[in-house]
């Protein structure tokens, strides 16, 4: 076991130690939550918020991923007896035809049944990827705000822009729901499209504005489908690094959640006080990593999985999990910006 921990700790110098925001918790025989895959870790701390990350999940055609990695969450929330107060869901929500639109079949099937009220009793707060701008036939964004507008069902997706906090009394986190689906994005081909110009610099304006209120949380998040930065197939997105970016740097936010990259990823960019977390392994067929995690890291892994935030007043604490629910990578961060690695599978 000292072995793993001093290779560890080694991997940790290496790639973490560009982010001047952290310190690394990296001793050996003391700082790590030593967990070897398969096994599964246990919750000692209070729970004022449980929030489930899942990116890239409705896979048109072989379920069986997406069926597996539901099974997990399933599994996740029963075994550590949670009641989520969100699921996060980070876009391309559905691939493929959405014949019938709001009335598809594809609603019950994906989503309804796939993650039953049963063991997720929260709402699913979405936001729009670039396979939600297809038109197949309609435009699929355009159903999947008349499904959540409908009600009667937990996904949650008021409109291409919101924000909300959790939990829903005392909360300890804003999120701020964006659509990334810039104008000038490459797209997957002629039946795609994405933002207007008009809409994207009216969403800009909001996010300014939102982003100068004064907090009402110890954290701040934001959440939508596109990478800023990335270590997978698409790579860094310079339109979002141009927009967002700064505006992240300039009012602390403390976390980015995307998916959009069929992968898992954790990265700690220099002088940034924003933590990026991708969870993009929710069902879509993976995608190869362009950049090893011990370029720049300090987390990637090409797999199928789900993603966890457990966040009390004074410390966010997030997990990747994969397809079997076994934990693969896991760090904090306190209100101070201070971001602390427990654990990630070699």
């Amino acid at each position: 076991m000292n072995g793993h921990l001093i290779s560890r700790r080694k991997f940790l110098k290496r790639t973490f130690a560009f982010s001047a925001s952290a310190t690394l918790a990296a001793q050996v025989g003391c700082g790590w939550d030593v967990i070897a895959p398969g096994v599964h870790e246990q919750f000692s701390s209070p729970n004022p918020a449980h929030l489930l990350i899942l990116g890239d999940w409705g896979f048109e055609g072989d379920m069986e991923a997406q069926t597996s990695v539901a099974k997990a969450m399933e599994s996740f929330v029963q075994r550590h007896t949670i009641s989520p107060d969100a699921m996060l869901m980070l876009g391309d929500n559905f691939y493929g035809p959405m014949h019938g639109g709001a009335t598809s079949a594809r609603w019950k099937r994906q989503f309804e049944e796939m993650y039953p009220q049963s063991s997720f009793n929260c709402p699913a707060n979405a936001v729009l990827g670039n396979h939600d701008y297809q038109y197949a036939p309609g435009l699929k964004c355009d159903y999947e705000l008349e499904y959540a507008a409908r009600g009667n069902t937990r996904f949650t997706l008021p409109n291409n822009w919101y924000r909300f906090t959790v939990p829903a009394n005392n909360p300890v986190m804003t999120v701020i729901a964006l659509d990334s689906n810039a104008p000038g994005t490459p797209t997957e081909g002629p039946s795609y499209t994405t933002m207007t110009e008009a809409a994207w610099s009216e969403q800009l304006a909001w996010l300014k504005s939102e982003l100068q209120k004064p907090r009402e949380t110890p954290f701040l998040a934001v959440m939508a489908h596109h990478p800023v930065y990335s270590n997978g197939l698409r790579g860094d997105n310079a339109i979002l690094i141009r927009d967002w970016s700064p505006l992240f740097q300039k009012h602390k936010v403390d976390l980015y959640m995307a998916g959009h990259d069929h992968d898992m990823q954790h990265l700690e960019m220099e002088r940034h006080p924003t933590s990026f977390f991708l969870s993009g392994g929710g069902g879509a067929p993976l995608a190869a990593l362009n950049i090893n995690q011990t370029e720049r890291g300090p987390f990637a892994q090409e797999v199928f999985g789900f993603s966890h935030l457990h966040c009390t007043a004074d410390l966010m604490t997030l997990r990747h999990l994969d397809r079997s629910g076994s934990l693969i990578h896991k760090f904090t961060k306190d209100t101070k910006g201070t971001v602390t690695m427990m654990y990630s599978a070699s």
